[in-house]
């Protein structure tokens, strides 16, 4: 490593060594393999910052008391599902959990959101999914025709009547990787303008098992400009007027979803080649602020609806850490390579969207130890993991000095769509889970065993005998 450094109010490398807060990394990495039970592997790690989300959360709130508006903090669980960061989001104010599956459903209730909290979205919701979440009492995201058939089914079934939002589609570019895309009329989410019709007759119709409670939209994820949600907005709240006029007069929300990004190249210029030195334009990337302030219209003031933003990433993305080690140092065919402890199955997104996660060496390389080229010198690096797949990389042309073997690596903004995308492709055990705060640390996930892999398949591979059918 070189000079002290600060990466945000609570990362920094000083006096030789990474601190999250108060605490080094290589405290942790050297106190880790005594809390976990004899074949579980201490690397690589995850690492969450508390103080980290605390400020995510803290700058939403501060946002929307500058307005005084009314608004709802949601939280896309699908961004970090880990049961203790989910009761800790609530603790700090976070007030609705919003889930994409069943189980996310049964997740947030045991982490103390009440079920009138929690929303249901999903363009493919499975009948048992809708089921519970009528039974528990959650408000649902109609997605299609289809899917307020299957709502009304369970309506009806429990003699209950279920708050729903409609997940409407406005056809706006969000700006973004088209894989996370979702407010495009050629995207398979929501409701476009020519099926809103027969959707709004069938919920006229069907007042008896379902209320509409308000509009949902989410346009994408990583978005920069504010300018398309306030554009969003400026729909929906058309189309709430125009539904008003309807008779739908129990219209109480604008769900506006989630998607501002975070500049996860803000400290690119570190390891990047001696010829592209420039700063990331931090000034382009909007804060919670900017996209509250964006939204915030007289016209939604006058409308008397409330808000709903449901982010995920800008909450808990840059609280996350990925601690690896190096296994070792190669080059073929003049390309040099770091291979590393951590892979694709920890960090997916450089190989799924070919994202961008700064990667730095957690401590300076001990020359003597050094196999290939120089430590004193930097030299470009593609960071990688022992995943039999060639788009196993988390990062490339990293200017880097060569590291020894073990030498610790880091890599950055990890806290969302990391680990709740994680596998354990070529039984690779999914990593262990710290948190800190101040001064402590503590374990919060440990680690895949080998018999927590196989013990789905456990006993369920007897022969069967065949069927009559199935006989000559």
């Amino acid at each position: 490593m070189d000079s002290d450094f600060t990466y945000s109010p609570c990362f920094s490398h000083k006096n030789g060594h990474l601190y999250c807060d108060d605490v080094t990394i290589s405290a942790i990495q050297d106190g880790l393999p005594s809390l976990l039970e004899e074949g579980l592997h201490a690397s690589p790690f995850f690492l969450l910052s508390v103080s980290q989300i605390e400020r995510n959360v803290g700058a939403y709130t501060e946002a929307f008391q500058q307005h005084g508006t009314s608004h709802r903090l949601g939280y896309a669980i699908k961004a970090n599902y880990s049961p203790s960061l989910l009761r800790r989001l609530r603790t700090e104010g976070v007030e609705c959990a919003v889930a994409v599956s069943g189980y996310e459903v049964r997740l947030a209730i045991d982490a103390g959101f009440s079920p009138s909290d929690v929303i249901l979205n999903g363009n493919g919701k499975q009948p048992w999914e809708i089921d519970s979440a009528v039974k528990a009492g959650c408000t649902l995201n109609i997605d299609s025709g289809f899917d307020l058939h299957h709502v009304l089914l369970a309506s009806q079934k429990h003699g209950l009547k279920a708050n729903v939002l409609l997940r409407l589609n406005p056809n706006i570019d969000p700006k973004v990787h088209p894989y996370i895309a979702t407010g495009l009329s050629c995207c398979k989410f929501g409701i476009e303008e020519d099926q809103l019709p027969a959707v709004l007759r069938k919920l006229q119709e069907s007042t008896e098992h379902v209320q509409l409670i308000g509009l949902h939209c989410h346009l994408g994820s990583t978005i920069r400009d504010t300018g398309v949600m306030r554009e969003c907005i400026q729909y929906m709240l058309k189309k709430s007027q125009e539904l008003n006029g309807m008779g739908f007069q129990a219209l109480r929300y604008i769900n506006l979803g989630g998607g501002l990004g975070i500049d996860q190249e803000r400290h690119a210029c570190r390891t990047r080649g001696p010829e592209i030195q420039a700063e990331s334009d931090v000034a382009a990337f909007p804060t919670a602020a900017h996209l509250v302030n964006a939204l915030m219209t007289p016209e939604l003031k006058e409308s008397g609806l409330q808000l709903i933003l449901e982010p995920g990433r800008s909450l808990v993305a840059d609280a996350g850490l990925l601690i690896a080690k190096v296994i070792g140092v190669k080059a073929n065919g003049g390309q040099r390579f770091i291979v590393v402890d951590g892979a694709m199955t920890e960090v997916i997104r450089p190989a799924l969207y070919q994202a961008y996660h700064h990667i730095e060496l957690t401590e300076e390389p001990r020359c003597a130890e050094v196999q290939l080229g120089g430590a004193a010198e930097r030299h470009p690096y593609h960071v990688v993991g022992p995943v039999c797949e060639s788009a196993d990389f988390l990062g490339k042309d990293r200017w880097l000095k060569t590291p020894h073997e073990g030498c610790g690596v880091v890599v950055f903004d990890v806290g969302a769509y990391c680990g709740s995308m994680a596998s354990n492709y070529n039984m690779r055990g999914r990593p262990a889970e710290v948190a800190v705060k101040g001064a402590r640390w503590w374990l919060t996930r440990r680690p895949d065993s080998y018999e927590d892999i196989v013990r789905p398949f456990e006993d369920t591979d007897a022969e069967l005998e065949p069927t009559k059918d199935a006989l000559p």
